[in-house]
């Protein structure tokens, strides 16, 4: 029985955290949602958040290399997160930046401000109670790159989800509009780069992660294994 977010499942007794990390094109997004829709839980994008982060970074004026100021002001912005699958959204100080943080200018911005500490500390709490009230209904699937590892170690399903560099760039391009393939290939492995060397929270499998490798499989055929992954292990507690 396929049921929405916003309608728990009754058959749950209690909720479920997936936590899924992987690389910048692997179908981490549209396998979330999907999942999320398929078994009736919320959804959380995580990179939205820093997304919204840096959105308001530039707002004010500020330059996202300057760690310092960053770090000082980032505990100003008010940003909530809408946990419905089918239409998740971002506010930031109560004005949706759903589209905003979508732009050309946020994507160049936002890999050295997730990496200040103080940004993800601040993020991962607000991360931490969206999972908190997940669990008080059938669940949450959260995505991100350090969910399984530094935000819900504890999630009893963990997924490290990667393909090829080249699938990758192939699907971002396709998604962006027809960008350049060889360009969009490029951006998406120095975005790799940056996230598994950065010093804190780096992009990596968590302990107990499956690795499911997309580059062959369908978004369904994906979706289908996560969600028997998910179901498998309900069944076993």
């Amino acid at each position: 029985m396929i049921t929405k977010a916003s309608d728990p499942d009754p058959t749950r007794d209690t909720g479920i955290v997936v936590a899924v990390d992987g690389t910048s094109g692997s179908g981490k997004s549209s396998t979330c949602r999907a999942v999320a829709s398929r078994l009736g839980l919320r959804y959380l994008d995580t990179g939205a958040m820093y997304r919204a982060m840096t959105w308001w970074i530039l707002e004010q004026g500020i330059d996202v290399h300057e760690a310092s100021t960053v770090a000082a002001r980032s505990g100003e912005p008010q940003i909530v997160s809408g946990t419905d699958p089918s239409g998740p959204t971002i506010h930031v100080d109560g004005r949706d930046v759903g589209v905003e943080i979508r732009s050309d200018r946020v994507t160049g911005a936002v890999s050295p401000v997730s990496t200040v500490p103080e940004v993800r500390a601040r993020l991962v709490d607000l991360q931490r109670a969206e999972i908190a009230a997940g669990l008080q209904g059938a669940g949450i699937v959260v995505e991100g790159r350090d969910i399984g590892s530094v935000v819900a170690p504890e999630a009893p399903v963990k997924l490290y989800l990667t393909a090829d560099p080249a699938a990758r760039a192939a699907r971002r391009a396709a998604e962006e509009g027809g960008s350049d393939v060889a360009a969009t290939e490029q951006s998406l492995r120095s975005r790799d780069a940056i996230d598994s060397g950065r010093a804190v929270s780096p992009l990596t499998m968590a302990e107990g992660a499956v690795h499911l490798d997309t580059t062959s499989y369908t978004l369904e055929e994906v979706v289908d294994q996560v969600v028997a992954l998910v179901e498998a292990q309900e069944a076993a507690t």
